[in-house]
C-alpha cells in the first residue's frame, strides 16, 4: 500500500487539519527570503513548501499525470493549498501549547511503528522503498505524524465537554422513526432453476410428496440458500416483485407453481407465518444514536473552534510576496479523527 494512502500524506493531513481556510494578508516584503509566511513570529520555511511541491510532483509522476505548469490555475490552486496547509499546521502547533497538548518522541515512534506494521508488515526495507518512491524523507514523515497527533489531541481537548442528552436522543428518534422501521418478514424456502420445463418437473414431484429440502439441495441454482434446503428469511419488498408477491400471498406450507423472475423459475413454499411490520424500540438503538449525535456535535464544535482560530490569527499571519492566498478561502468540515 502506498504511503499516500496513509495519515502521513499531505492529502490525509489536509483533511485531518480541518482546512477551514487560512488568515488572509497581503504580500509582506518583511517576510524572510527563505520563508513563505510568518505565523505569529514563527517562520514557515520555503524548504517545507518546496518539499510539499516535490512530493506532489512525485505523486503526479507515479499516477502518470502531467504536473501543472507554473502560472496555470491548477498550479496556483496547488500552491495555495500547500501554503494554507503549512500555515494551519503552525497555527495548530501554537494552539497546542496554549491547550497544554504535548506530543512526545515516544508517541511519534509508536505511531510510526504502527504504520510500518499495518502497511508494510514491519518490513523496514519496504517502508523505505515507499518513502523513496514518494519523495518523502524520514524527517518529513515524523513531522507529519507529529502534526496529525497534535490535530487528534486538539480535537479531543476542544470537544471533551461535548455531551448528548437523553432528550436529544429521543427527539432524534421520534423525528427519524421511519428509518427504524422493519417491514413484514417471512421465512420461506425455494428452488430456483433455469427452465420452466425443469421447474414443472420438480413441481410435479413435490405434488407427489417429494422432499422439498432434498430437491432444493440437489437442483437449486441459488447458491445462497441451496445448502440449507432453500431456506431464507425475506422482508417485504426485498426480493424481485414476482417472488415477493407470491411469497407473501401463499398460505403457510402451500407450494407455488413455478414463478418466473429475471433469475429463472422459482418454486416457493412459505414455512412460517408473516411476521408483522414493527419499529425497533428506542432502547435498542439508543447507544448508536448517541454516538451519531455525539460525533456530529463534536465536529460542529471543532468547526467553530477553527473558525474562531482563523479570526484570532487574522492579524498574525504575513505572507511572502507571491504566496498570499486568494481573497476568499473555501472551508471544509472536520474529517473523522478516528
Amino acid at each position: 500500500m502506498k504511503i499516500s494512502r496513509l495519515p502521513l500524506s499531505l492529502c490525509a493531513l489536509a483533511l485531518t487539519f480541518v482546512l477551514a481556510g487560512c488568515s488572509l494578508g497581503g504580500g509582506d516584503e518583511k517576510v524572510p527570503a527563505d520563508a513563505v509566511a510568518v505565523v505569529d513570529g514563527e517562520e514557515i520555511a520555503k524548504s517545507d513548501y518546496d518539499a510539499l511541491l516535490a512530493q506532489a510532483k512525485k505523486s503526479y509522476k507515479n499516477q502518470k499525470r502531467e504536473f501543472p505548469k507554473a502560472g496555470s490555475q491548477e498550479f496556483q490552486t496547488l500552491k495555495n493549498q500547500a501554503v494554507q496547509f503549512l500555515v494551519q499546521r503552525e497555527q495548530f502547533e501554537q494552539e497546542a501549547a496554549a491547550l497544554d497538548v504535548e506530543v512526545t518522541d515516544k508517541q511519534i515512534e509508536a505511531r510510526l511503528t504502527q504504520i510500518r506494521k499495518q502497511y508494510f508488515g514491519g518490513d523496514k526495507k519496504k517502508y523505505e522503498a515507499q518513502l523513496k518512491e514518494q519523495g518523502l524523507s524520514e524527517k518529513q514523515v515524523r513531522n507529519d505524524i507529529r502534526a496529525q497527533i497534535i490535530s487528534e489531541k486538539i480535537f479531543e481537548e476542544v470537544t471533551r465537554k461535548v455531551k448528548v442528552t437523553d432528550k436529544e436522543i429521543e427527539d432524534y428518534y421520534l423525528k427519524n422513526k421511519a428509518q427504524y422501521g422493519q417491514p413484514e418478514r417471512r421465512e420461506v424456502r425455494h428452488i430456483l432453476v433455469k427452465t420452466k420445463t425443469k421447474a414443472d418437473e420438480l413441481y410435479g414431484q413435490l405434488q407427489s410428496d417429494a422432499d422439498f429440502s432434498e430437491l432444493a439441495k440437489k437442483f437449486s441454482e441459488d447458491t445462497g440458500s441451496k445448502a440449507n434446503g432453500g431456506k431464507l428469511t425475506i422482508s417485504r419488498g426485498q426480493t424481485v416483485a414476482p417472488f415477493d408477491k407470491t411469497a407473501f400471498q401463499l398460505k403457510k406450507n402451500e407450494i407455488s407453481k413455478p414463478v418466473k423472475t429475471e433469475f429463472g423459475f422459482h418454486i416457493i413454499q412459505p414455512i412460517g407465518d408473516v411476521q408483522p411490520a414493527k419499529t425497533t424500540p428506542l432502547k435498542e438503538v439508543k447507544d448508536s444514536i448517541r454516538q451519531q449525535l455525539l460525533q456530529t456535535k463534536k465536529n460542529e464544535t471543532m468547526t467553530k473552534w477553527v473558525e474562531d482560530l482563523k479570526k484570532d490569527y487574522e492579524d498574525k499571519v504575513s505572507y511572502a510576496v507571491g504566496f498570499t492566498p486568494p481573497p476568499t478561502a473555501t472551508g471544509t468540515t472536520t474529517a473523522e479523527t478516528k
